[in-house]
């Protein structure tokens, strides 16, 4: 997939709905099973936790009705079959970190992830909520400043970041990016370097294994492989900053 074929939903207030996720034939779960099988034999970190597939987007005017089900990562390997009944989105949520001087944070994924070396900006699939709670924006928003803490060792409030838009891009994927307030671009490397040395000390891998600061598509294309979203998330994300502070 092409990074052109990436799209914005604008100005749109987002509503999440669960429904239920489309069955399957007996031949594509036992398809799905096998070749999540070989995925985790191939690749021992992968693990089938709890996620949110997307099932139908609406553009219903000034509001994105987003249709949404519980499934797990084993769905995943769905996209791999030729032919399938349906083929399952992620939605997943990312932070907009912009430092100081001008630029946003982004970083590349450690061997223990499940996209080792495709840079992108800190973040992750949206989980599910427990049978009693509700995935709305206040609750991917929690998760993003979660992923934030997680990923770059960066606090933010969930309450100071602002959702900054929807984005659909390979496999149907939606992304939903939150802005968070500036940092001082060294105090993002020293908390990042200091998670990689804790985790380090533990015996692990942080999910990041590198940051780096990106002004423009250009930055985003001479890191390497990245996720289809980025260059585009940045161009405009660069744009909005300068008219700001114009």
């Amino acid at each position: 997939m092409t990074d052109s074929a990436v799209e914005f939903f604008d100005g749109r207030a987002l509503c999440l709905l669960e429904v239920s996720a489309p069955p399957l034939s007996s031949e594509e779960r036992a398809a799905m099973d096998r070749l999540w099988e070989e995925a985790v034999a191939s690749r021992p970190v992968l693990f089938d936790g709890p996620a949110v597939a997307c099932i139908a987007v609406e553009d219903a005017g000034d509001e994105l009705l987003l249709s949404w089900a519980r499934v797990t990562y084993r769905y995943r390997a769905l996209r791999r079959l030729e032919s399938c009944s349906w083929l399952p989105a992620s939605v997943f949520v990312t932070v907009l970190q912009p430092v100081e001087d001008g630029g946003l944070i982004v970083g590349r994924n450690s061997g223990s992830t499940a996209s080792p070396g495709r840079w992108a900006l800190p973040g992750g699939s949206a989980e599910p909520p427990a049978e009693a709670g509700a995935l709305d924006l206040a609750a991917l928003r929690r998760h993003a400043a979660q992923e934030l803490v997680e990923e770059v060792g960066v606090t933010a409030d969930p309450e100071d970041m602002t959702a900054w838009g929807v984005t659909r891009g390979e496999f149907g994927n939606i992304g939903v990016h939150f802005d968070a307030p500036p940092v001082p671009a060294e105090l993002a490397h020293k908390h990042h370097e200091a998670l990689v040395e804790a985790e380090a000390a533990r015996g692990a891998a942080a999910e990041l294994d590198q940051l780096a600061v990106v002004r423009s598509a250009a930055d985003v294309t001479a890191l390497g492989h990245h996720a289809d979203f980025l260059p585009q998330v940045v161009t405009r994300y660069t744009a909005e900053r300068t008219l700001r502070t114009a």
